[in-house]
């Protein structure tokens, strides 16, 4: 190992994580569901000052089946359904295409929580799409409305139109199969509660740390 990479790991070693004082989970008062779950601790998480705590990570693969991830940010939850919108041009709408299943992350640090969604996409109708797009800021709209997302970046100008509408942007979301709330803990005795899908409701398993 080059002695530049052991002062990065030395570096990383350093760092805390978990710090306390955190909150506990008391699995036996959960929610009969995860939507109703997510939606405890994301009050929770908004009373304590947690930046951004819509922000959650989406995983998906593409057509090769090789892993991607980014961070966007949810706009939805209905019927245990996390919703989030992008492009359908996009690479993440591409690989959703290819492979309609996908993974969320939320991660709460100041917390010390973390919430994994994955299941099947589903795509809103298009009306809803439609609105939301709408919805959005004028430079978010016109830059979407480009369809350069990840390609090479140019000289040529963004428009300065903003359109009203725009067919690829698409509602999409990720109804929950499973669903699982990590709550740490300093000791590393961390709680973790797992939510799966029995067709006509929701079982709920506690698992090792």
């Amino acid at each position: 190992m080059s002695l530049a990479m052991n002062s990065i790991r030395q570096l990383l070693r350093g760092l805390p994580s978990l710090a306390p004082p955190l909150p506990a989970f008391d699995v036996s008062r959960a929610s009969p569901t995860p939507a109703a779950q997510f939606t405890d601790w994301l009050h929770h998480a908004i009373d304590a000052g947690v930046r951004e705590p819509h922000a959650m990570t989406l995983s998906t693969v593409d057509p090769d089946g090789v892993p991607d991830a980014r961070v966007l940010i949810l706009k939805d939850l209905t019927d245990d359904t996390w919703w989030f919108a992008t492009s359908s041009a996009s690479p993440k709408g591409r690989h959703l295409t290819a492979t309609p299943r996908a993974a969320l992350t939320f991660y709460w640090p100041e917390l010390g929580r973390q919430i994994r969604v994955r299941g099947p996409v589903i795509t809103a109708d298009p009306a809803t799409s439609a609105q939301d797009f709408r919805e959005r800021g004028a430079s978010a709209r016109a830059m979407a409305a480009t369809g350069r997302q990840s390609t090479p970046k140019t000289a040529a100008p963004v428009p300065r139109d903003a359109p009203t509408d725009y067919p690829e942007w698409t509602v999409y979301g990720v109804a929950a199969g499973e669903a699982e709330f990590w709550q740490g803990d300093p000791d590393r005795d961390h709680t973790r509660l797992r939510y799966t899908a029995t067709g006509g409701g929701w079982e709920k398993t506690q698992l090792c740390p």
